[in-house]
């Protein structure tokens, strides 16, 4: 992660990708076991957060991750004050954690870069994996600490060396757990508000996407005006 990249031009680059009212093959998630409740409130004030698929502990690594990666500043949220945590819960939780679109039957081997996604491990099975590999091998780091109790420039270093698979994983490769969760982060922050990320519609409104109407007829001859419209989610009336 390079730390002379600002926050915010990193954001406008990664939203003119991810800003789409919907994410490709990506579904609304349906519960597969009771709701947890973890004692992280989204926002001060806020009651705790319910989660479908992340265990507590899980989703304080995933907060402390997710936070790391897009942090708050002066004028915006943080990625969990955004719902990411609840946007990946979700979605953990649905098909996409299920792998239903994946091919998952083999043969496996080590691909190449070029080649995508190569694991015999569902979404979920990489999360659920990848945060116990991830915890164990930083607390061994750290002098025993848990990722979610280190400083910030610790958890910056943390985050470096799964990312370049400094840090090893006997389970699965690191870098590849980082580019999912570096992925997830950024598709949390920018999806539509009805997959449980993107409150507020704060991506949305940092990048200038008018998100979802439906028709832009009245905007088409104002030629030379900033276009100003408040954005709108897919959940909302009157588009």
């Amino acid at each position: 992660m390079d730390g002379s990249l600002s926050r915010r031009a990193f954001l406008k680059a990664a939203g003119t990708v991810a800003t789409a009212s919907a994410l490709p093959g990506t579904v609304l998630a349906q519960p597969t076991a009771t709701p947890r409740t973890a004692p992280l409130p989204a926002q001060p004030g806020a009651a705790p957060a319910l989660f479908l698929f992340f265990t507590v502990p899980e989703a304080e690594f995933v907060t402390a991750a997710v936070d790391r990666l897009i942090p708050a500043d002066a004028q915006w949220p943080s990625a969990s004050q955004a719902g990411v945590v609840n946007f990946i819960d979700r979605q953990l939780a649905s098909g996409y954690g299920s792998g239903e679109r994946l091919y998952l039957q083999g043969p496996w081997q080590r691909g190449m870069p070029g080649q995508g996604y190569q694991l015999p491990l569902t979404p979920a099975q990489l999360y659920r994996i990848g945060i116990s590999a991830a915890d164990r091998a930083i607390t061994q780091r750290f002098d025993g600490q848990r990722f979610a109790d280190l400083s910030a420039a610790q958890k910056d270093e943390a985050l470096g060396a799964i990312e370049t698979g400094e840090l090893d994983f006997e389970e699965l490769p690191a870098p590849v757990f980082f580019e999912t969760l570096l992925a997830n982060t950024i598709e949390g922050f920018f999806s539509d508000p009805v997959y449980g990320g993107n409150r507020d519609m704060v991506g949305w409104r940092m990048v200038g996407f008018p998100g979802a109407y439906a028709s832009f007829i009245h905007e088409v001859d104002q030629h030379g005006v900033r276009y100003t419209r408040a954005p709108i989610g897919m959940g909302q009336t009157g588009h």
